[in-house]
């Protein structure tokens, strides 16, 4: 069983600017089948964003996804992890926060991300979620 964060993240995470329209984000999230990007400038991160983010915050306002940035939209207070931190780290930290999807950053810059999928498949891959979180893409 894998015991750090690296074992099991999902390392070179996309990442856009903070001025990318939701549009160009929804299609980036659709062309490389993922639901999160993490939003930064330079090395720096500033955000993560989903695909729940782009609905709720910008489509459902009825917002312009062209003229819509997703620095407005995007989760701006992060909670990170390391690489080498413990799996039960980033477990605390998505109950404590409630949050889905976690950073993991080195020296403040984005390696990756690790989500409640990802430790599914790992700790319990029998489950329902591991068993999705596993299966092929529905496209």
């Amino acid at each position: 069983m894998a015991q750090h964060v690296r074992d099991i993240m999902t390392s070179a995470p996309v990442t856009v600017g903070p001025q990318t329209s939701v549009t160009q984000v929804a299609r980036l999230m659709r062309d490389e089948d993922i639901g999160a990007v993490l939003v930064a400038e330079g090395d720096d991160l500033r955000g993560l964003v989903s695909d729940r983010d782009l609905v709720v915050r910008a489509l459902a306002e009825g917002d312009d996804p062209d003229e819509t940035t997703v620095a407005g939209v995007c989760s701006g207070d992060l909670y990170t992890v390391t690489p080498d931190e413990d799996l039960d780290q980033a477990v605390r930290l998505m109950r404590e926060h409630a949050v889905r999807r976690v950073p993991v950053v080195d020296h403040g810059r984005p390696v990756g991300i690790v989500s409640l999928g990802d430790l599914a498949m790992e700790r319990d891959p029998d489950s329902a979620l591991g068993g999705i979180s596993a299966a092929r893409p529905n496209r």
